[in-house]
């Protein structure tokens, strides 16, 4: 059995509506110093992160405090979209999260099915740093469940998942968002 931990990017400096790629703020630094201290009394592990700047930087505390290399993995990356522009990016997320996977064409189930293969690809224990979709997409996939968003993974918050008999297996949510309804 391996274990996964899927630390989702402390908060970023800027929106997804905003920038391409933010580096976390300072709330969001102290978030990746807490989940450092959180996973930093378990035996080292391989890392892994996301190429993007917020998961990186998430990353670091760790990192530092094991003294050990991440690995970037650019299949735990923010879901892809084929434009620059970054309203037209925000509009479509918006508009599809509250749908299923098998409502998209071929080309975002076959990112889906990548950030699954990723994970199932590992046999020791190991951390990732990623993002919202991608943490929904593994937890999806391991409660079989189709949805774009099956729980809303708060900044910096550790997801468990095992894998046992070659399939992905939730054995601890991360703690999730707190949103605000005005």
């Amino acid at each position: 059995m391996v274990k996964l931990y899927l630390v989702r990017h402390g908060q970023a400096a800027a929106g997804i509506g905003e920038s391409i790629d933010p580096g976390l703020d300072n709330l969001g630094q102290r978030q990746a110093v807490n989940a450092a201290e959180q996973l930093g009394r378990l035996p080292a592990m391989p890392l892994f992160s996301s190429p993007l700047l917020r998961a990186r930087q998430t990353a670091l505390p760790l990192a530092q405090r094991w003294q050990a290399d991440v690995t970037i993995e650019a299949r735990m990356a923010e879901i892809p979209f084929p434009s620059d522009d970054l309203e037209k990016r925000s509009r479509w997320l918006q508009s599809v999260m509250p749908g299923t996977w098998s409502a998209l064409d071929e080309y975002w189930q076959s990112w889906r099915r990548s950030v699954i293969a990723c994970l199932l690809e590992q046999r020791q224990d190991c951390v990732f740093f990623s993002h919202f979709i991608a943490i929904n997409v593994t937890v999806g996939s391991a409660s079989n469940d189709d949805r774009m968003v099956v729980f809303r993974p708060d900044n910096a918050s550790i997801t468990r998942l095992l894998i046992r008999d070659g399939a992905l297996h939730v054995d601890a949510l991360g703690g999730e968002a707190v949103t605000r309804v005005n």
